[in-house]
């Protein structure tokens, strides 16, 4: 509330007077203020006075327009009187004190920073100067300064710096003064150059002898010195000199009587000013070593302990933290080499990239560089705190958006003739084949004649699950269900009417039951019919209809085997046995193997290795009673999946096979969310890591499994340690290093023919004990932050669960987080950064049961077997209405078939309209697990394959629709030697589609043929889509290519003519945003990238002229949004987003046709955000509001799941008004939907 004017004693207002004083001050400037000093000073004094009661003065002083400020800047600077410019210093800091942001931005613009230094030279001049004046003139400047960017610049080249330096040293008892002192020089010291040069001058040693001995007296002083001197030792030069005079023991000594003394925690600033301090020398490696040498660990590690209790205290164990992660010394991976432990020697070797690098490499020590522990630490070490996130610069990703217009506009260019390319039309038989000798009466022949694999003769035995390998004992088969929980579908007695198999949940065309009516699509529940169908109905029509009303009963198997009366599952009572076992005899077991498990607790490679015992050595009659799976799952067979191991090359030459890949997986019933972080969680994880350093004795640090001793990996012991195996298909662990008694570091294996990608992991543990919490720590990660942090579990498979009838991965995991550590990385693995750090993923977990074997995963496995066993179950599934047809597209560089499908409807006859309309069918080119790490594409092919093949009226419609061209394995010698992102090359090979080497690359060489060849004979593909795996982000989402989404991203100029194009890109991710609950729109992009010109999407886009060119991307984690947010993703949600994927296809197919512009016009103007108006009475004819209309999503730069991105920050979409006009317009209501 405004105060009342107040009238003079000639009846002038207050404000007014002001003014009036200041006119009177401004025609006193010059010779005047010094000849009449008296009247100086009371007008100054009245002013002063003024303002100081009355909050108007103030405002009228400093309002717009006035020259208040500049008069009273002038008068300060033209008087000589000591009183009169105390008087003036008073009115400033008055001003300055109220609203000072602001007023000291108006200060600093008129030169009054430069006028204060000018003060301040003059008066230190005098002998003694003036304490007043020093007093008020340094709270004035403490006040500017930090609102002055060029504050420090000014203080140098005036002088001012060492004036006031001068004035500390001399005024070291007097606080009142020091105060302010103090202030100054923080403000000084932020300048790099002012810190060094007051460094030089004795600052440093100046600011310890006020911060010390431990006093509680002017703790206000202290805090502001411990500022000033934190400040001051981010320099180097300031650091060493601090580290010299020994003060680091100072440091720590004062911390801990501060720590022992502020028991009320009323001080924890200046705890955390000695913190600051300690962290800015710890900068440097002889800080580092000062640190350790003054017994620093202990020190902060006993006082963080202390302070855990108190939340309050976090930021002093954070900041603790984070100087003891800095300190710890480095440590070298406990490894002989960062290559591979497999060996495998190429054909030749590429004269640049990386393999060359490899194969150049002199011989020596290659974990660590000679000097790992670099003079200045990671800048990235500050965010390694609590809430750890990723801090990538958004400005290095829009470097990297495509800015060549020549580049971004597709050149249909197949770069060889078509003479080398005739070779592969034998590949695309359906496009030339008559169907002349055929018979169209229904039967039981088959379509075509298939192009099988060649069996290959292994002359390695495999080995098979036996009795021994977990109790001498049958283990009986019963359900553990929980009343009330869907319980796990077991095979009964055979039912009149057998449930579907593996049914998915409900599939709608939109996410929510609710939103069925917005989307103008007939309910399943109520059988409501749209207004239009009230004419006969098209067959277009038809097909809607079975989009609202057969979704519901999409299932991923195929339904014929099940109607001819096989088992299917009944609903298992509680308590009710099993009844359907299978008996594995041990002469499973092949010749020519001494009598080993499968699994197990790892493998015996010879008599040195020790003996399993005289129980696993005797049972030449040992039987393994297990559920069949082949009844629990269709597609799985597990004397099938052995005879496919058998025709699967490895480089270890593996003769194993892994229980879960053996037995099956059957997804849970139940919901698995997402993990709750556990405050504090990482911090306690690191804290147990700096005990190994401080307590050292109790560190076991025992090797127990090391794939580096190829005689005999697994260590004997006296059953004290845990057992580990990772010699199987698609295993990875190298190395297993026992450090506490219930705790193991583990270490992963490179990628043959690399020296990184640190990030599948898939082994084996036995010998444990029951309800014993171990900890696991995967210590060579390199990825600077994983979805480990966000909710994400690790996959465990238990045999006994399974032989109990449940057989299945589940997500496990207590405790889980992904942190730097202090292993260091070698400049050889990290592009030639040297100083760089693994990152450790750890987490605990207990055992349920014993004599158990246990299988821990990255994401749910997917073997090259398996791919094999479900393509020949998928073969015998074929009923005569399916074409299928399987050829070997080539052999790889470890001689294992690549598979080619093709799958489409038989012709109706063999007359020539019908055999017309089959050759000219759409392609659509589906391909997936080019990255061997990302087993989600395959479980997301799995689910296309089975709706393809399925016998659904959808599944019938989408194969009379298309052709479709299937490469379901992209890298099979990846995904066989547990890789995580390369080919044997030892290459990513989603980065040579450029050019492709037919002898390195050959998948990628002759899948980037079949597309070339049909460019060539003007048959390219629909839709291109490359399944993939995303490990930093949720939910499932497509990269494409767009030069107008381009553009708009990277602000270059470009003509209309430039960003024409046909926005029908964005079709087919829109129609997944409204059908498939996992698919997010908002995480999809459409920008192209230059590190990503090389990647399958873009080459078939710019060089196959494929506009649907896509990646479509699946989390490793969860959701975060529609049906399934908040929980993790499993494999019955990834087989439903590959159906999903195929009914997308099928709404894409009407969209497209000859007789649907409109929709197509309706569609595309909904999915780009744009409100378009009928201009005419023709019903086509739109004009688009904007030209260029506001871009819906935020980009994420990491497409082809070259993840090294952080959590990208979600925009709010624009919500797009649906056209009632167009039944099939789709809805956007997911539109809206952000993180």
């Amino acid at each position: 509330m405004n105060k009342p004017k107040m009238a003079t004693e000639k009846g002038v207002p207050s404000n007014s007077r002001v003014l009036m004083l200041l006119s009177q001050l401004e025609r006193m400037n010059g010779e005047a203020m010094i000849r009449d000093v008296e009247t100086a000073r009371q007008i100054t004094a009245k002013i002063f006075h003024l303002i100081q009661t009355q909050e108007k003065s103030g405002k009228e002083v400093m309002s717009k327009g006035s020259s208040g400020m500049e008069v009273i800047l002038a008068s300060l600077e033209n008087t000589r009187d000591v009183q009169t410019t105390l008087n003036i210093f008073y009115i400033l800091s008055e001003l300055l004190t109220v609203g000072r942001g602001r007023r000291v931005g108006v200060f600093v613009s008129k030169g009054g920073t430069g006028i204060l230094f000018h003060i301040l030279i003059t008066a230190s001049k005098e002998l003694p100067p003036s304490e007043e004046l020093m007093l008020q003139l340094h709270s004035l400047l403490a006040k500017v300064g930090p609102k002055d960017r060029k504050f420090g610049v000014k203080a140098r080249l005036s002088g001012a710096l060492n004036a006031t330096v001068n004035l500390t040293k001399q005024n070291l008892q007097n606080t009142k003064l020091l105060l302010p002192c103090l202030q100054v020089l923080r403000v000084y010291s932020t300048n790099s150059v002012n810190a060094i040069s007051l460094g030089k001058n004795g600052v440093v040693e100046l600011m310890f002898k006020i911060i010390s001995p431990y006093s509680k007296k002017n703790t206000s002083l202290l805090k502001v010195a411990l500022d000033a001197l934190g400040a001051l030792l981010k320099s180097k030069t300031n650091a060493r000199r601090a580290v010299d005079a020994g003060h680091v023991h100072v440091l720590l000594a004062l911390y801990q009587d501060w720590h022992h003394n502020d028991t009320r925690h009323r001080h924890m600033l200046i705890r955390k000013g000695l913190l600051v301090c300690l962290r800015n020398i710890t900068n440097i490696k002889l800080g580092r070593k000062a640190f350790i040498d003054a017994d620093g660990m202990r020190i902060l590690y006993n006082s963080s302990t202390e302070c855990l209790p108190v939340r309050t205290l976090d930021p002093l164990v954070n900041t603790s933290s984070l100087i003891m992660r800095k300190c710890f010394p480095k440590n070298r991976l406990p490894l002989p080499t960062i290559k591979s432990a497999f060996q495998y020697q190429l054909p030749h070797v590429p004269a640049v990239g990386p393999v060359a690098q490899l194969y150049s490499q002199p011989l020596g020590d290659d974990v660590v560089d000679e000097s790992d522990d670099n003079e200045e630490t990671d800048a990235d070490t500050e965010n390694d705190t609590d809430n750890e996130e990723d801090e990538k610069d958004q400005h290095t990703a829009n470097e990297d958006i495509e800015t060549d217009l020549n580049k971004l506009h597709p050149k249909k260019n197949p770069g060889r003739p078509f003479e080398e390319l005739r070779v592969y039309e034998r590949f695309f038989l359906e496009l030339s084949e008559d169907f002349q000798g055929y018979n169209f009466e229904p039967s039981k022949s088959a379509s075509t004649t298939l192009s099988t694999f060649s069996s290959t003769r292994s002359t390695r035995p495999i080995i098979v699950p036996t009795a021994q390998a977990l109790s001498p004992k049958h283990v009986p088969i019963t359900s553990n269900a929980t009343k009330g929980e869907r319980t796990l579908p077991s095979p009964l007695v055979p039912t009149p009417a057998p449930l579907t198999p593996l049914e998915l949940d409900t599939i709608h065309l939109t996410k929510d039951q609710d939103r069925k009516e917005e989307a103008h699509i007939p309910s399943p529940d109520t059988h409501t019919t749209l207004s239009s169908l009230t004419r006969p109905p098209s067959q277009a029509q038809t097909i809607e209809r079975d989009l609202a009303h057969v979704l519901d009963c999409v299932s991923l198997e195929a339904e014929g085997a099940l109607n001819t009366g096989d088992v299917g599952w009944g609903v298992k009572q509680e308590g009710s046995p099993v009844n359907a076992t299978r008996h594995i005899q041990s002469p499973l077991l092949l010749e020519g193997i001494a009598n080993r498990r499968v699994g197990g607790g790892g493998s015996n490679w010879g008599s040195d290795c020790g003996s399993e015992g005289a129980e696993d050595e005797a049972g030449d009659g040992a039987v393994l009673e297990v559920p069949d799976t082949a009844l629990l799952l269709p597609l799985h067979d597990p004397d099938l999946y052995v005879e496919m191991v058998k025709g699967t090359h490895s480089v270890p030459q593996y003769a194993e096979v892994a229980y879960p890949d053996y037995f099956g997986h059957i997804a849970p019933t139940f919901r698995e969310p997402l993990q709750e972080r556990v405050y504090g969680v990482q911090r306690s994880k690191i804290f147990q890591d700096i005990e190994r350093l401080i307590h050292p004795n109790d560190i076991v640090d025992k090797v127990v499994y090391d794939l580096d001793i190829p005689s005999c990996p697994v260590i004997e012991d006296n059953g004290e340690s845990l057992k580990f195996n990772s010699q199987f298909e698609s295993g990875n662990l190298r190395k297993a290093v026992q450090m506490r008694k219930y705790e193991y570091d583990l270490v992963l294996n490179s990628d043959i023919n690399s020296n990184h990608y640190h990030q599948w992991f898939y082994f084996e543990v036995s010998g444990m004990r029951v309800g014993t919490i171990y900890r696991f720590n995967i210590i060579n990660s390199e990825k600077s932050n994983s979805q480990f942090n966000y909710g994400m579990q690790v996959l465990m498979y238990s045999v006994q669960e399974a032989i109990s009838g449940k057989p299945r991965w589940v997500r496990t995991g207590t405790d889980i987080c992904y942190y730097k550590n202090h292993f260091a990385r070698s400049s050889i693995a990290a592009g030639g950064q040297k100083g760089k750090s693994y990152y450790t993923m750890t987490f605990s977990t207990s055992f349920s049961h014993k004599d158990d074997v246990c299988y821990f995963a990255y994401h749910y496995p997917y073997t090259y077997s398996t791919l094999k066993m479900h393509l020949s179950k998928l073969e015998a599934l074929r009923t005569p209405q399916i074409y299928l047809r399987r050829d070997v597209l080539c052999e790889t560089l470890g001689g294992n078939s690549c598979p080619l499908l093709t799958i489409t409807a038989m012709p109706e006859s063999n007359s020539n309209d019908h055999i017309c309309q089959f050759r000219n069918r759409p392609l659509i080119f589906l391909s997936a697990r080019v990255h061997p790490g990302e087993t989600n594409a395959s479980w997301v092919m799995k689910g296309t394959l089975e709706f393809l093949m399925g016998t659904s009226p959808l599944a019938a419609s989408l194969r009379e629709a298309y052709i479709f061209k299937i490469v379901p394995m992209l890298n099979p010698d990846g995904v066989v030697n547990g890789n995580h992102r390369c080919s044997l090359s030892g290459e990513d090979l989603n980065r040579q589609w450029q050019n492709p080497n037919p002898e390195l690359h050959p998948t990628i060489y002759h899948t980037k043929s079949l597309l070339q060849y049909l460019a060539h004979i003007q048959r390219a593909p629909l839709v291109f889509c490359d399944y993939h795996g995303h490990s930093r982000k949720k939910n499932v989402f497509m990269y494409g290519c767009s030069v107008k989404e381009t553009v708009w991203q990277s602000n270059i100029s470009a003509s209309s003519s430039d960003l024409q194009e046909d926005l029908g890109y964005r079709a087919l991710p829109k129609i997944l945003s409204q059908i498939a609950p996992a698919f997010s729109m908002v995480s999809c992009s459409f920008v192209v990238e230059r590190s990503k010109e090389s990647t399958a999407r873009v080459v078939v886009w710019r060089e196959i002229g494929v506009q649907r060119s896509y990646t479509m991307e699946s989390t490793l984690c969860g959701c975060d949004q529609g049906k399934y947010k908040g929980l993790q993703i499993g494999t019955r949600e990834l087989e439903e987003m590959g159906a999903q994927f195929c009914v997308a296809l099928l709404r894409l197919k009407r969209l497209t046709g000859i007789r649907n512009h409109q929709h197509l016009l309706d569609l595309e103007s909904d999915i780009i955000g744009t409100q378009s108006k009928v201009v005419s009475s023709s019903p086509t004819t739109y004009v688009m509001e904007e030209d260029e209309p506001s871009f819906l999503e935020a980009i994420d730069y990491s497409a082809e799941s070259n993840d090294e991105d952080a959590e990208p920050e979600i925009e709010h979409g624009i919500e797009v008004q649906e056209n009632p006009n167009h039944l099939d317009q789709l809805s956007d209501c997911e539109t809206n939907h952000r993180d």
